[in-house]
């Protein structure tokens, strides 16, 4: 500046303060999980204090619930109207959203590590996890069956529901491997080759190869 002092910085706004809060509990969260780590954790990440974090959120609880509504953001911000398509394209995007995942390690950590905590007696994200898979459930086997019609292929709900359920199983499990050891699972090509291989199963009816007998 001319007078030689230096420039005033521009405090970031109420938005960009959450933006900032959310991603920060993100990696302390997936890092440590949600009981161990503490919103001083989150304050230090940020540079402001513990009494900042709980003017912005209310509380841990809050917080965490925000985390994961904003994990929900970031999976469906580059599609179109933001939200989930149907048919044949609800598992292109499921594969894109692999292969976008792959370059963003913080957030498939937190969310891995909050899914598996969920499990726990009392824990806060209990309630959003199961929600999620059932609705999760239910498009990937409303889409399943919208594929099946316009192939015009016989699929019954009950067999379109335990191919939607595998989808998910198989999701999530890869993306545990691949935190675990990022070279041995190719997350991208491994989700897409798991989903193409479950589709063909549901699709292929009867003459799918069966290890077990049918019930």
């Amino acid at each position: 500046m001319a007078d030689g002092s230096a420039p005033r910085r521009t405090r970031p706004s109420k938005a960009q303060r959450r933006e900032e809060i959310l991603a920060a509990a993100t990696r302390v969260f997936g890092s440590k999980g949600y009981h161990a780590g503490s919103l001083v954790d989150v304050a230090e990440q940020v540079g402001i204090t513990h009494a900042g974090v709980l003017h912005h959120f209310g509380s841990k609880d809050k917080l965490l619930w925000a985390v994961l509504e904003y994990r929900d953001r970031v999976d469906v911000e580059h599609l179109e109207g933001q939200h989930i398509p149907g048919g044949l394209d609800l598992f292109r995007h499921l594969m894109t959203t692999a292969r976008m995942n792959a370059g963003r390690r913080g957030i498939v950590q937190a969310y891995a590590v909050l899914t598996g905590e969920s499990v726990t007696d009392g824990h806060p994200a209990a309630t959003w996890v199961t929600e999620r898979f059932a609705v999760l459930r239910g498009e990937i086997t409303g889409a399943l069956l919208q594929v099946a019609q316009d192939r015009d292929v016989e699929l019954d709900d009950r067999r379109a529901r335990r191919a939607a359920s595998a989808v998910i199983g198989v999701m999530d499990g890869l993306q545990v491997q691949w935190l675990l050891d990022p070279d041995a699972v190719d997350l991208a090509e491994d989700t897409a080759f798991a989903i193409e291989a479950i589709l063909a199963a549901a699709l292929a009816g009867p003459d799918a190869p069966r290890t077990v007998p049918a019930r």
